[in-house]
């Protein structure tokens, strides 16, 4: 049981940033640095309860906002750039904030022990769940309430202007220009957005496993990160889950896929970028779906 709660957790956290990388798709731009935010929301959230003694909930704003912000500051001189530049750019950013916490070092004493992260050693100790008497079935409610709003928020995002824009902008930046749209200004808010995503899912991570260390963040999360949505199919927010829910929830705990989980994952990417190069649940299908209901 405490297996399958774990595989659950593990699914519910990696598919905020899927989540990301996925509202970044959905505007048109590839992102291998996902991680980077992940990361500085994981970081700050375990500084927040552990090292500055706040609840989990402000904690967890705070390593979401942090990372919405470090999004923020990341999209004002990339966002120009197209194509493989931007994705290069996001690549040198997610490889910058692993590197970075190699050399972050902030340890004060709390209650007779000494906490914070110790660099490339790691951030051991955060203990807040433990402390406050939270079990793993409590925590996993609260990774799957917080993913509901944010797969709510999304889904409903279809439906508005902005969403429309974000669609706009992925199919061409362009005729969006051309009807008055301010591309700059709405990628800028679709990165922040998207940020802010992975940092909640990163400050959750950070309190389950109790212990971060940087290669936590490394590249392979940000690709996996891309791929969720490449193979779950960009025309639903709920595209990135599948993508997650095949790879983790099949392929890894699954046995007959132990020492080969990598190739068969990277097999099943290259097929569906050939058969279906906008994933299983792509815009057609899901128009169609809709129809459908409508029709009911």
């Amino acid at each position: 049981m405490a297996y399958l709660q774990s595989v659950f957790a593990n699914i519910g956290m990696i598919s905020f940033v899927a989540l990301s990388a996925y509202l970044l798709l959905v505007i048109g731009q590839i992102s291998f640095g996902q991680q980077g935010f992940f990361a500085i929301g994981a970081y700050v959230a375990a500084l927040g309860t552990t090292v500055w003694q706040w609840p989990l909930p402000l904690a967890i704003g705070a390593g979401a906002v942090a990372a919405g912000g470090a999004g923020f500051l990341l999209g004002l001189p990339t966002l120009r750039l197209r194509g493989l530049y931007f994705a290069i750019s996001t690549l040198a950013f997610g490889e910058m904030v692993r590197l970075t916490l190699n050399i972050v070092h902030y340890r004060v004493e709390r209650h007779g022990d000494i906490v914070g992260p110790e660099g490339a050693e790691g951030f051991r100790d955060i203990r807040y769940i433990f402390e406050h008497d939270i079990s793993q079935p409590d925590f996993l409610i609260l990774i799957y309430s917080l993913l509901l709003l944010v797969v709510a928020a999304l889904v409903y995002l279809e439906y508005t202007r902005l969403g429309s824009i974000f669609r706009m902008l992925g199919e061409d930046e362009l005729a969006a220009a051309m009807q008055g749209v301010n591309v700059t200004a709405y990628k800028l808010l679709a990165v922040t957005l998207a940020g802010f995503i992975a940092g909640v899912g990163g400050a959750l991570f950070a309190h389950f496993t109790t212990y971060l260390e940087p290669r936590n963040f490394g590249i392979m999360l940000g690709v996996h990160s891309l791929a969720y949505g490449l193979i779950g199919g960009l025309g639903s927010a709920f595209g990135p889950l599948l993508g997650v829910g095949i790879d983790i929830g099949l392929l890894e705990s699954l046995r007959w896929f132990r020492g080969y989980r990598m190739i068969v994952f990277g097999g099943l990417v290259a097929v569906l970028l050939i058969v279906r190069p906008r994933g299983l649940l792509d815009e057609d299908l899901m128009y169609r779906l809709r129809r459908l209901k409508r029709r009911s």
